[in-house]
């Protein structure tokens, strides 16, 4: 797996070059899937006065690398320029020039080794942007750029060619090292004698022939973001060697024709890897990972697209439009004001120099990209939301974007036609990443789940090495005022144990996954999903299996309105070890303030603490949220600490050069339920109440909105004025609701009308039968899975096999 931080440097079409009739004519030869078998005998392959200006190509291309013009003098292009300057500086003045040499760089060892060979050449490629960058100090540096060309050959040489047996992460060898070699070759191609170009175009062709096939492993086809990493550098290829079968490939990859489109970037899918068409996007088959290989896709998609822009070789597809819904379905409903949520970011959690507030600045970068050759409807759409989340940023957007997002982001900020689009308001569940969302005007709330489909963590040389709960139910709450909660060191100095909304064992876990085998974590369970309604309300459930332990508890989140309930059930263990289940884990970073109200009485010192607060019916903990405890909660604790760890504790592997070893501190308050020792049908209950102050939470309390209805094995459940959410794990009723079987059920009931919505998120059932407490006369309108029996107490039958835990609603009068 790659090891690699995938980071490809982005951009749009930069204009028409040369496009004209014969370009059109050509295009419409394609067929169905606008693709271009072969050209013509007697047709130009470029609409100009000659034939492909294959230059003008590469200065275009060029351009997408280094940003395109920029003014330099600027003060936002300072933190990038600077960056750039220092480390490709850094990597000059480290840089082993003498002869004789068997390494480049004495820190990655010799060239000779697969992983030191790819490390060289993404330094060589950072000293060839620096020198094709106007503004740096090596730019058009001749002394420079000689080294490079001649450290490519000692590369070549010594290490990576068509010769060399592979050995070691196959991504080194397919994607990580071909990809920085093509693009060095297109920053630096008119300093490298062609003689050397043909050997670097051999050993691609070699170990990246087409975007189909996995060379390490004969009969395995590229998915997700593999495909799309290999279909970038076969433009990139493509154009440095002028080839025309190859730009060929890399259109034909990006769809997949070799197989019909089975493995298309732009179809969206049910299963497997890639965009789902519930707003899923899957890697590896089982993890969840919009913000970390979803992005990378979307990155080498994008640089392919755009690169392939107004030539022969345009992307016609008409699938294209499924990749334009999968930027409005998976990234912008988790992109937090300029973060992009933890929830989705797979093992990349575990990387220092990739956390949130640098992945949502990238896809921002990514959607201005991407909207420069996008139909209007969603060009004008993407603008709206990139404004939005630019103003609103918690971080400064451009120091952390490439040259051309900040161009582009300060044409978009310039233009006074385009308004910033608002927080949304959503609640969303994501059956095949078993995913919840809520976006509310102040806060944001997403939920973790996991099952015998998708996996509850990943892990792989040496990354994500103590993210063992991370899928168990963990819950991140964002607010307005705390956007860096998770993004501020929270990943080192967090108790891996505590995880906000996680039941978990107290056995100690071993450290897993430091080598190139992955570790993938799936679940015995089938439930984890849930139904929501109106962008209001949501029930979910997660049957928790623990991972090595006899740990069993039945997990259920609802949302009403403004209101999160979390219920467990049947908690349950017998290894003789302690269970708890914690409610929060909250960051108060470096020098916050620990302290929380515990039923109006706040405390004056901020000393560390670990104390039971048995009894308590509501805790508020200033700045994040209120949170109330039902009459006979039992184990209540509460606790103030502070933490220390440094990232090399969870990340061990070659993307950081082993982790960042400093030791930060931070400081946390903690609420926790203590299950005890080997519990037996255990129960929990609490209620969040994001961003509600002490007062607020206090009246809550006294006078709840919500209450819970029940909390066993068979049903949990919660009632709200005209509202029922409940989960069945089996046939049961609930308040004059009953269902035949397990199912996720909501039903509010208003002047309007009764509203239902239904999910099977275990995929058990074919179909699930519901009998509401209320009278019913009139069918307004039903899904097409749904059928209704109206009368005094009308009856649905809702049909679920195959609907892949999808929510099913129907409408009465």
């Amino acid at each position: 797996m790659p090891p690699l931080q995938r980071r490809v440097l982005l951009g749009g079409a930069l204009g028409l070059v040369g496009a004209g009739a014969a370009t059109a004519a050509l295009l419409s030869r394609g067929g169905d899937r606008g693709v271009i078998t072969a050209l013509p005998d007697e047709a130009e392959p470029w609409a100009g006065s000659g034939p492909l200006d294959f230059a003008a190509l590469r200065d275009r291309a060029r351009a997408l690398l280094t940003g395109g013009v920029t003014d330099t003098a600027d003060t936002d292009y300072g933190r990038p320029m600077r960056v750039l300057d220092r480390e490709s500086f850094e990597d000059w003045e480290a840089m082993d020039r003498s002869e004789g040499r068997t390494a480049l760089w004495a820190d990655i060892g010799p060239v000779s080794e697969p992983l030191a060979f790819t490390n060289s050449y993404v330094r060589l490629r950072r000293l060839a942007l620096a020198c094709a960058t106007p503004g740096t100090d090596l730019f058009e540096g001749p002394v420079a750029a000689t080294a490079i060309v001649d450290a490519l050959d000692l590369l070549y040489r010594s290490g990576y060619n068509e010769h060399a047996e592979p050995s070691g992460n196959w991504y080194w060898w397919e994607i990580g090292a071909p990809a920085a070699l093509m693009q060095t070759c297109v920053l630096m191609h008119d300093h490298i004698p062609a003689e050397h170009l043909g050997h670097y175009l051999a050993v691609v062709d070699r170990f990246c022939p087409n975007a189909d096939d996995r060379v390490s492993s004969p009969g395995e086809r590229e998915t997700g973001a593999n495909r799309a990493d290999k279909a970038a550098i076969l433009a990139l290829r493509g154009l440095v060697g002028e080839d025309f079968a190859k730009l060929d490939l890399a259109r034909d990859g990006l769809s997949d024709i070799a197989e019909d489109g089975a493995n298309s970037l732009f179809r969206l899918v049910d299963e497997g890897d890639g965009f789902h068409r519930d707003g899923s996007y899957i890697q590896h088959g089982h993890v969840p990972s919009t913000g970390s290989y979803g992005l990378a896709l979307l990155n080498s998609v994008t640089l392919a697209l755009a690169l392939l822009q107004d030539s022969v070789w345009q992307v016609t597809d008409p699938e294209l439009e499924g990749l334009y819904d999968a930027v409005d379905r998976s990234f912008t409903p988790f992109t937090e004001d300029g973060l992009f949520m933890d929830c989705l970011r797979g093992r990349a959690i575990a990387r220092p120099t990739q956390r949130d507030s640098h992945t949502g600045p990238e896809i921002t970068a990514a959607l201005l990209a991407l909207a420069e050759f996008a139909p209007a409807a969603h060009r004008d759409r993407w603008r709206s939301l990139a404004r939005g989340w630019i103003e609103r940023s918690s971080v400064p957007h451009f120091e952390r974007m490439d040259l051309r997002g900040i161009r582009q982001a300060k044409e978009l900020l310039a233009d006074a036609s385009v308004g910033a689009a608002p927080r949304p308001e959503l609640t969303r569940i994501y059956p095949n990443m078993a995913r919840l969302l809520v976006r509310r005007p102040g806060w944001s709330w997403a939920l973790s789940m996991s099952s015998r489909r998708v996996a509850g963590y990943e892990m792989v040389g040496g990354e994500n090495l103590q993210g063992w709960y991370i899928g168990d139910g963990m819950s991140y709450l964002y607010t307005v005022d705390d956007p860096l909660q998770f993004g501020d060191e929270f990943w080192p100095t967090a108790n891996p144990y505590r995880l906000p909304g996680v039941t978990v064992d107290s056995r100690k876990r071993e450290v897993v996954g430091v080598g190139h085998d992955m570790v993938l974590h799936l679940p015995e369970n089938d439930v984890a999903g849930g139904a929501t309604l109106d962008d209001r309300y949501a029930a979910a459930a997660m049957d928790l299996v623990a991972e090595g332990s006899s740990l069993r508890a039945k997990k259920a989140w609802f949302v009403v309105g403004d209101v999160v309930c979390a219920l467990g059930a049947g908690v349950s263990a017998a290894d003789g070890r302690a269970v708890w289940t914690t409610v929060e884990h909250r960051n108060r970073h470096e020098d916050g303030d620990r302290r929380m109200a515990v039923d109006g009485a706040f405390p004056d010192e901020d000393t560390d603490l670990k104390t039971s607060i048995e009894g308590a019916s509501w805790v508020h903990l200033p700045g994040a949220a209120g949170y109330v405890f039902p009459a006979g909660s039992t184990g209540l604790h509460a606790g103030r600490e502070t933490r220390r760890g440094a990232w090399n504790d969870i990340e061990q592997g070659p993307t950081t050069g082993g982790g960042d070893t400093e030791v930060h501190t931070r400081r946390y308050s903690t609420l926790w339920y203590d299950h005890g020792v080997s519990p037996v049908d255990v129960s929990y209950a609490y209620v969040l109440l994001p961003t509600a102050t002490a007062a607020e939470t206090a009246v809550w309390a006294a006078h709840p909105t919500v209450a819970i209805a029940a909390n066993t094995t068979a049903v949990q459940a919660v009632e709200a004025d005209g509202l029922i959410a409940a989960h069945f794990w089996q046939a049961g009723e609930v308040g004059g609701l009953a269902c035949d079987g397990p199912a996720s059920v909501i039903v509010t009931r208003s002047d309007d009308g009764i509203a239902v919505a239904v999910a099977d998120p275990g995929r058990t059932a074919a179909e699930v039968v519901i009998e509401l407490p209320y009278a019913a006369s009139e069918v307004v309108e039903t899904d097409e899975t749904v059928t209704v029996e109206t009368g005094d107490k009308a009856r649905l039958t809702v049909r679920t096999e195959g609907s892949l835990g999808a929510t099913h609603t129907a409408r009465l009068r």
